[in-house]
């Protein structure tokens, strides 16, 4: 993941998570001054009522339970507010293709990532 980003930013595109990412991320095994060090590098978009809002809407419309997908909804829902191009980096193309539908590209990966570039904003988990 971290050559990912590193190329995307060596070509001029920013890469966007969602404040829920780094939650999702955290991992015992992984030193706090690392994952700080990483997500220095990333700029981390908050989690706003608009998006709140936008993240139950795609729950209903993919009739996913929140419990289980809130996570992958607001990470949608956050996608889907940036200036397109957007392109999502997942490791769960299904559920990710049914909250955001065509209007972002889906990428099976293992992890999340949104990548934005310098004139449009793309984004990925």
């Amino acid at each position: 993941m971290t050559a990912i980003v590193r190329e995307a930013q060596d070509n001029d595109f920013r890469v966007v998570v969602s404040a829920m990412t780094p939650i999702e991320a955290q991992d015992v095994r992984v030193k706090s001054d690392r994952l700080r060090g990483y997500l220095s590098r990333l700029r981390i978009e908050p989690v706003t009522e608009e998006i709140c809002s936008r993240a139950i809407e795609l729950l209903r419309g993919s009739r996913l339970h929140g419990h289980k997908y809130a996570i992958d909804a607001v990470v949608a829902a956050t996608a889907l507010r940036a200036v397109k191009p957007v392109l999502i980096l997942t490791s769960d193309e299904d559920d990710m293709s049914k909250l955001c539908g065509k209007t972002v590209k889906i990428v099976g990966f293992e992890g999340h990532l949104a990548v934005h570039d310098g004139r449009h904003q793309r984004q990925a988990r």
